[in-house]
C-alpha cells in the first residue's frame, strides 16, 4: 500500500493516504516485530496508548490471528486519577474494550487510578515494569506534543523515576473533551498517572500512530522544532528503532 516514508536524525517517517491504511500498516509492522522478538525469548512486554487516535490500529492489530498474544505482557502507559473504577474514560476500560478483554495475553497489567495511594500505586507499577522491560511501545501524540501524559512542563527526558502523578496542562484537558471523551472541560481530571519519558523510548521498537488534522501542529512541531522537553515527542527523532506514522490530515502542515 502507498506511502510516502523519510528519515528525520533518528525517526523513520511514514506518510499514509488515509487513517486506515496508517493502522492497517502499523498493526503488520507490530505484528511482525512481535513475531521476530519471539524467536529471541520466550515472552514479551507491550506497552499500548489509549486514545482515538489509536482506534485503527488497535482493530486491525485486534483481527491478527497470527499473533502468539499468550507470550505477550500487556502494559499501558497512563491513568487518570479521581474517576469512578469502571468510567468510560479511564484508558484501561478503553484498552479492555478494544484488545485486552479479546485476546489470550499472557498478563494484563493495568494503572489503578483509584487506588488509595497514588505514589503507592506509582511504585507498584514501576517494579512490574522493572521485571518486565518494554519491547514494544505503541504510542500516539498529543496535540501539546505531549507523549502519555508527560506535558510540556512536565516532561523531563532524564527523569529519574518511571511512573509519576503529574497535572494536566490546559491543552492537555481540552483535547479530551475534543476527542469526546468528556462533555466539558470541567468533567477532565486535572491529574494522572503516567510512565515517563525514559522508560517509554526505552523500548527497541516504538510505533507512533498519529492520525487526524487536529494532529498536524503536533505533527510539524515533532519534526522540525528543537529537540527539547518544550516538545516532548521531539525526543523520538533520537531514537532508533521509532517510526512515526502520519495520515495526509496531520502530515499537511509539513513540507
Amino acid at each position: 500500500m502507498g506511502h510516502k516514508e523519510f528519515n528525520i536524525e533518528q525517526l523513520r517517517v511514514l506518510v499514509f493516504e488515509s487513517r486506515a491504511s496508517l493502522g492497517l500498516t502499523a498493526a503488520k509492522l507490530v505484528s511482525d516485530s512481535i513475531k521476530a522478538l519471539l524467536q529471541e525469548k520466550p515472552e514479551i512486554n507491550i506497552i499500548f496508548a489509549a486514545a482515538p487516535s489509536q482506534n485503527e490500529f488497535l482493530e486491525a492489530l485486534l483481527k491478527d490471528d497470527s499473533i502468539p498474544w499468550a507470550s505477550i505482557n500487556a502494559f499501558h502507559m497512563d491513568e487518570y486519577l479521581g474517576l469512578p473504577k469502571n468510567a468510560t474514560q479511564l484508558f484501561s476500560q478503553f484498552l479492555k474494550i478494544r484488545l485486552f478483554d479479546h485476546r489470550p495475553f499472557k498478563t494484563v497489567n493495568l494503572i489503578n487510578g483509584s487506588s488509595l495511594d497514588f505514589n503507592e500505586e506509582c511504585s507498584r507499577y514501576a517494579t512490574l515494569l522493572q521485571k518486565h522491560p518494554p519491547d514494544i511501545v505503541c504510542m500516539g501524540i498529543g496535540e501539546n506534543t505531549h507523549i502519555a501524559f508527560n506535558d510540556p512542563g512536565e516532561a523531563d527526558f532524564n527523569d529519574k523515576q518511571m511512573v509519576k502523578v503529574v497535572a494536566l496542562d490546559a491543552v492537555c484537558r481540552q483535547q479530551q473533551v475534543n476527542d469526546c471523551c468528556f462533555n466539558q472541560l470541567a468533567d477532565v481530571p486535572k491529574f494522572a498517572i503516567t510512565l515517563t519519558i525514559p522508560i517509554l523510548t526505552s523500548a527497541p521498537f516504538i510505533f507512533c500512530m498519529v492520525p487526524g488534522k487536529v494532529k498536524a501542529n503536533a505533527v510539524a512541531r515533532t519534526l522540525y522544532e528543537p529537540v527539547s522537553d518544550k516538545y516532548p515527542s521531539t525526543v523520538l527523532r533520537t531514537k532508533t528503532g521509532a517510526i512515526l506514522l502520519t495520515d495526509n490530515d496531520s502530515f499537511s502542515l509539513c513540507g
